[in-house]
Parts: C-alpha cells; structure tokens; sequence
C-alpha cells in the first residue's frame, strides 16, 4: 500500500469522469475544511493481508490527523501511487470498513467517489506533518 497524508486547510473536489463502469453515475460537489486527505493506493500484494494493511493505514491516518490537530478524514482512492493495483471490489470493501472504524473511533470520515477522475482543490499549508507519505 502506498498511502499519502495531506492536511488541508480547505479541500474540495467535483465528479468529473466516471471511470469504472461498475460504479453508479451521479454528480458530487463537496467542500471540507480542516480535514486530512489519505490519498491511498491499495496495491496487488495487499489482497492477500487485506485486514492487516487495513490497520496500518488506519493508524496512519489517525497518527496525521491528531499530529494535524483535526477529526475530520476523507479516504480517496488514488491509483497513480504504484503501477500496482488490487482488484476494485475488494479496493472499495476495505475503504468502508475503514471509513467505519474510523467513524467509530470518533472521527468524521466520508469517502470521495469511488470511480470517478475528479476536479480537486487542495489548499494546504506549508508545515511541518502537513504532508506525508507512508509505504507498507
């Protein structure tokens, strides 16, 4: 798993190209503030330690955001990490479950849309832990 943490003071994204046909079309406009970003790549050879990978990532995003001073994480799938990609399926299943723990841990996590290229908006600023990245 390839896994980059961004802070941003203020993210906001919008559907722009669908680009799985497995993936209901809609349209999605959405701004969050203070809010940790995990740009996640789950690559091939996780599949096999889906729930341990799961973990990790879960820790790291946690580590970020409270090193951020936020609650606020949103999962978004990145597949421009590694030339290496799981299977979408179980790629999707493991970001709900960890958008749940993540939730039952006290945090407001959302997802953005799965399956879609995305118009991004990302102001984040210039310290120290506002941005890292993390390989497991």
């Amino acid at each position: 798993m390839k896994l980059l943490m961004i802070y941003s003071d203020k993210f906001s994204y919008k559907t722009s190209i669908k680009n799985l046909d497995s993936v209901e079309s809609y349209e999605e406009n959405k701004q969050i503030e203070n809010v940790l970003i995990g740009f996640i790549q789950v690559e091939q050879q996780d599949e096999d330690n889906i729930n341990k990978v799961e973990t990790k990532m879960i820790k790291n995003l946690k580590w970020a955001a409270n090193k951020n001073n936020t609650k606020r994480i949103v999962l978004h799938s990145f597949a421009h990490l590694s030339m290496s990609k799981a299977d979408e399926k179980i790629t999707k299943d493991m970001f709900d479950r960890a958008e749940k723990r993540l939730h039952d841990s006290g945090y407001e996590t959302s997802q953005t849309p799965f399956g879609y290229f995305l118009d991004l908006d990302i102001q984040a600023p210039g310290k120290s832990l506002a941005r890292v990245f993390k390989e497991f």
